[in-house]
């Protein structure tokens, strides 16, 4: 019964390997947002270090004259849509040509009041996920360029990390989705204990490495460690 036991757990050492890979700690979304139309800076509602949720203004540009022009969009199309409507209740009674004018107002009515709408969406900034502005470069009074496009705030996932796994080329095809990592981030003491949910399809021609990542939570993006990939050896 011993040397069974002996044997068994012989085979098990020969059939995992560990293997050794260095990582740094990303957000697991993170994204540079910039505004896409020209003017001067109204508002800024956020700071860094601000938690916000998807959708909420982050930044907004003077735009009085945008929305005035929204506004005579949006009341050309309500009388529009009045003629059209009258005109259709008595389309059997008069010239095609003559309806089509009309639905042909009442179609570019509707299409001005939503490039007024587009026009005014651009001058406001807004978040695009959940998450925690870590980066501000904008001030009330600046001026912004759609010609010269820059980066007015970072934002990053609020708890969501990943754990971004660099290991030699050579074991390429021993690491798979699923394999353990056992990992500690400089300056832990503690060992933590993720799995491997993505494999780069490439290798670095210059380091001579391939990339990994591990789903985890609550660590601050930029940390970097080391630990070792459990895999089985086919």
């Amino acid at each position: 019964m011993r040397r069974v036991l002996i044997l068994m757990l012989l085979a098990l050492s020969i059939q995992a390997k560990d293997i050794y890979a260095t990582f740094t700690v990303e957000a697991k979304q993170s994204a540079n947002l910039a505004f896409t139309s020209s003017g001067t800076v109204n508002s800024v509602l956020v700071e860094v270090s601000s938690m916000v949720k998807k959708g909420d203004t982050l930044a907004e540009l003077q735009n009085d004259d945008l929305k005035a022009a929204l506004n005579i969009a949006t009341t050309s199309l309500k009388y529009a849509k009045k003629d059209y409507d009258r005109q259709k209740k008595v389309k059997k009674l008069v010239d095609a040509s003559k309806f089509d004018s009309y639905l042909f107002k009442y179609e570019n009515a509707k299409a001005q009041v939503a490039y007024q709408q587009a026009l005014l969406d651009k001058t406001v900034l807004k978040a695009p996920f959940d998450g925690v502005i870590f980066d501000k470069g904008i001030e009330v009074g600046d001026v912004v360029s759609a010609a010269m496009i820059r980066t007015v705030f970072k934002i990053q996932s609020r708890d969501d990390r990943k754990l971004v796994l660099e290991f030699d080329q050579k074991y390429w095809k021993r690491v798979k989705i699923g394999d353990r990592f056992k990992y500690r981030v400089d300056g832990d003491v503690t060992e933590y204990d993720g799995v491997i949910s993505k494999i780069y399809p490439y290798a670095n021609p210059k380091s001579r490495k391939v990339k990994a990542e591990v789903e985890v939570k609550d660590f601050v993006a930029g940390l970097f460690g080391d630990g070792t990939i459990t895999t089985k050896i086919k």
